[in-house]
This record gives structure tokens, sequence and C-alpha cells, in this order.
């Protein structure tokens, strides 16, 4: 992944490639809950429910319990939020719980359109206890109705693309390529695509792609919380 060389203290911000206004940091309540529908795999499925519901806001930040279940799935695991956007422990892959040295922008607000911002950050991951770096880019693509069981919404487009920290003497470290769409109505994401892949270590010629992940998940319902 080419890395631009901007860091999240001067996150880089591109022309407009749309119009309207910039989209501000939402303010979230104790209650607020988005309740998801996704999926993740080739010719076999494996799907779920997810449900992200705000259970502490406060000077330290912001709490988030995201429980999944399904056939063969039922975790529950908790995020912590410096501010809206901005991730202290959560995250980034799958269901794995990573704890970032500085807050990883998963959303650098204010939003608009040509907007992109690229980050690498130190973190520890507590499934496999060992620390690393990742990168994280991200791209504003533009604005764009997007239609799910919950409804239909004017959303952003983001485009994510981001390197783990899990390479082996075996194995170069898995690439990610995420779409994205961020719903201010409901003050988070609506739907989002998820393709994953390493490649293993070797002659050239016999080195070919691993896809670890290739998901969608997308919004079933939003209940906000009390003012």
């Amino acid at each position: 992944m080419a890395a631009l060389g901007v860091t999240l203290g001067g996150c880089a911000v591109g022309g407009s490639a749309g119009s309207g206004p910039a989209v501000e940091a939402p303010v979230y309540r104790v209650g607020d809950r988005w309740v998801y529908s996704g999926e993740d795999g080739f010719r076999i499925k494996t799907s779920w429910e997810e449900t992200h519901e705000v259970t502490g806001v406060g000077p330290d930040g912001i709490t988030v319990r995201i429980t999944k279940n399904g056939a063969d799935i039922d975790l529950v695991r908790t995020e912590q939020w410096a501010a809206p956007g901005l991730v202290r422990v959560g995250a980034v892959f799958a269901d794995e719980t990573r704890q970032f040295a500085t807050p990883l922008a998963r959303f650098a607000f204010p939003l608009s359109p040509g907007q992109t911002w690229n980050q690498w950050v130190d973190q520890f991951n507590e499934a496999t206890q060992k620390q690393g770096q990742i990168n994280r880019y991200a791209h504003v693509a533009g604005r764009k109705q997007v239609t799910t069981a919950a409804g239909t919404f004017d959303a952003l487009e983001l485009h994510v693309q981001m390197q783990l920290d899990d390479d082996e003497f075996w194995r170069w470290p898995t690439h990610c390529n995420y779409v994205v769409w961020y719903a201010p109505a409901v003050r988070n994401v609506v739907r989002e695509s998820k393709a994953a892949q390493y490649v293993e270590k070797g002659e050239m010629q016999l080195q070919f792609a691993i896809r670890t992940q290739y998901g969608t998940l997308e919004l079933v319902s939003f209940t906000p919380g009390a003012s």
C-alpha cells in the first residue's frame, strides 16, 4: 500500500469532489442503538445480527457495546471512542479488539467530498497479544443515496484501504479494501462492504492471494437515545 506520509495530526484534505456542506461531528447519546445484518464468505456465507449501542458518554469519551449473534456466533465486545470518529479501543478488521497508542481516525470530522487522511498508528492486539503498527487511508469519494432495510439515506461514500500488522515469515500483511457509507441522519454507517486478502511469501510464480474477508454490513434499524 502506498503511504502518503500524512499523519492524523494534520489530516490531508483534497479538492472537493462534490457539492454540499461538510458533515460535522455528531452528538451521541446514551441509548443510541444501531442494528445491522451482516454476512461474510464466498461460496458458503456466514450471517449474523450485529447491534451497536452507546452505553456511556462523558468527559473521557464515548463507550459503545457491540453484540454479534448468529448460527455459530455469540460475542460481546466494547469500544471506547475519544470523540466521535476517534477510536481509542476497538476493532478495524473483524472482531479483534485493539488498543491504539493514539486514537485511530475512523472518521475525520468534519467530512466533505474529496477529503483524505492517512494514518500510521501503533497498537496492541488483545486477541494475539502482539504490538504492531497498522496503516489506514481513507478518501471521501462523494455523496450517494443508499437504501437499506432501515430506509433511504443521504450518505457520504468513503473508500478505505488498510494494511494490518499480521505479516509472518511465510506471509505478507493483510490488505483491506472497504467501502463505507456514513449517513448523518443516523450518525453512523448505513452500509459497509469489506474485502481483504494476503499473499504468501515465496517465489514470484508461486505467490497468490488468499482471501480472508468478503462481506457486507447493512443497517436494519436505528433507535436514538434519550435527549
